[in-house]
């Protein structure tokens, strides 16, 4: 666990989370995506907790939409923004804290419940159900639990055949001999198969309703030096995007993925 956490904070002690989803249209499709889906399960009054919350893009949103959110987010970097944001919204409570952990809060007592940062960074089995495992325990009976995950095959792509150039390495990182997906902490960020990531709730007592795709191609497009989306263009890719989102043949090409299910 030390490791995770000194490899993770390492890294967002760095990073811009705060322009993330604004400074692209990358970024921005997945937000709006996101946003629409969770919109569909969300009623006046309900409690929402933000899990993984990052500087709070979605906590800052939701509060603003009348909504009592609780967030967490590990990593003190972020936990500073998440909190300065908190401090403005008398609905938005922030904590800092551990994905693995909730024991703060009470069995059944979010409606919604939203894990949008930790499952890029659980490498072990055991963590990953830990975490899965403690959404669903505070997530009332027919609570919805969005689960948010990255795709191993657009990483592939991403990072080892656009980016780096290097296939051969990025095989060889992400799989072993067999073809397994590999998970190990030195990835920093670590994808899944899609099958493998729902075979995860496989004896879990939830329903799956959905999982989506938020964002297709756009991270790998826009790395092109003429890459060009006006306001127009932007707007019917989304609409696209938003009609196909939930395409099985569709789901391995985009970056980031919702698993999307109702507590039992």
């Amino acid at each position: 666990m030390e490791e995770r956490v000194e490899i993770v904070s390492g890294f967002y002690s760095q990073y811009q989370e705060e322009e993330r989803l604004i400074k692209s249209r990358q970024g921005q499709l997945e937000f709006r995506l996101t946003m629409d889906y969770i919109h569909q399960y969300l009623k006046p009054g309900m409690q929402v907790l933000d899990l993984g919350a990052g500087t709070g893009r979605y906590s800052k949103a939701l509060a603003e939409e009348g909504y009592e959110v609780k967030a967490i987010e590990l990593v003190e970097a972020n936990y500073k923004v998440l909190a300065e944001k908190a401090e403005k919204l008398p609905n938005l409570e922030a904590f800092q804290g551990d994905a693995l952990d909730l024991s703060r809060f009470a069995d059944e007592s979010f409606d919604v419940t939203l894990v949008f940062g930790p499952m890029y960074h659980l490498y072990s089995p055991e963590d990953q159900h830990k975490a899965l495992d403690e959404a669903i325990r505070v997530t009332k009976k027919g609570g919805v639990v969005l689960v948010a995950f990255l795709s191993v095959h657009a990483i592939m792509v991403t990072n080892y055949l656009y980016q780096w150039k290097s296939f051969t390495y990025g095989y060889q990182e992400n799989f072993d001999e067999a073809g397994k997906v590999r998970h190990f902490p030195e990835q920093l960020f670590t994808g899944f198969d899609i099958v493998e990531f729902e075979h995860l709730f496989k004896e879990k007592a939830v329903e799956h309703l959905a999982t989506v795709a938020v964002d297709n191609v756009l991270e790998v497009a826009e790395r092109r030096e003429d890459f060009r989306m006006d306001d127009e263009n932007f707007e019917m890719f989304y609409k696209y995007q938003k009609q196909i989102c939930e395409k099985r043949e569709m789901l391995g090409t985009s970056s980031h993925l919702l698993y999307i299910c109702r507590r039992q």
